[in-house]
């Protein structure tokens, strides 16, 4: 079984979540299977006391914190999985069935300190191309499809009930332990810092297709960097940036 420790490195992030029961029914799994860090992204103003399926899970509720932005809420976790019912969109990312997803999510959290984040989109299109671009990889739950018939997907609380289930269902079966993962907010420094330099140089002006925020997002997660690497390559970064500054000022 997971530890409380391991579980309380696990952070479910609701985006754009609008009906407050399907809130509560998230804090509800939440509390029922051990786990305790909710946040919240949202621009709509959320009343989380009228989360009224959250029976039991009051303290889960009381707790949740609201982020401005996915990159603030996912920026001190070092692993960011996305849910998808992938239906008839074309992924950008790794996508792994959930019973696999969990063995990697177990994986994850035998690392001392590492922290994950679990992402569930909006009730009625899932998340965005710009916010699966924070992601280290997706996850989907199989379900059985019948001919002629759309795409089938969970309730959001449902959804994440299941995935939650799945991840302290068998701790024993986890995958081989994965390196140490830098976090998200390192992730997205590097990342603004690489934008800067397309920028500097004239690369995004050649090549505008290769420079689309959410792209360059997913480039240097692909890259499965360790932290010291990830330290290294923005320590490249800043000294191009400082390099191209002294170049402008030397021109004026």
């Amino acid at each position: 079984m997971l530890t409380q420790d391991q579980l309380d490195r696990v952070a479910v992030v609701l985006i754009r979540a609008r009906n407050p029961n399907n809130i509560g029914a998230v804090a509800r799994a939440m509390h029922d299977f051990g786990f305790r860090d909710l946040r919240i992204v949202n621009e709509y103003t959320v009343a989380f006391q009228d989360a009224r399926s959250a029976v039991d899970a009051s303290e889960v509720i009381a707790a949740a914190r609201e982020f401005a932005s996915v990159a603030e809420a996912v920026a001190d976790c070092s692993l960011v999985a996305g849910t998808t019912a992938v239906g008839e969109r074309d992924l950008d990312h790794p996508l792994h069935e959930l019973p696999h997803a969990a063995s990697l999510l177990r994986a994850a959290l035998a690392t001392p300190d590492a922290r994950i984040a679990l992402l569930f989109g909006s009730e009625k299109t899932g998340l965005s191309n710009e916010e699966l671009s924070h992601c280290n990889w997706l996850m989907t739950i199989p379900m059985h499809r019948r001919e002629g018939t759309r795409h089938p997907s969970m309730n959001l609380g449902q959804a994440a009930a299941v995935c939650l289930f799945e991840l302290v269902r068998d701790a024993s079966t986890s995958a081989q332990a994965i390196a140490q993962q830098p976090t998200a907010g390192d992730l997205e420094r590097l990342t603004t810092l690489l934008t800067e330099v397309l920028e500097r140089t004239g690369y995004s002006r050649r090549h505008p297709a290769n420079c689309d925020p959410a792209q360059l997002r997913r480039l240097t997660r692909r890259m499965v960097l360790d932290p010291r690497d990830a330290a290294v390559w923005t320590g490249i970064l800043r000294q191009v940036v400082w390099k191209l500054n002294r170049s402008t000022d030397a021109s004026e």
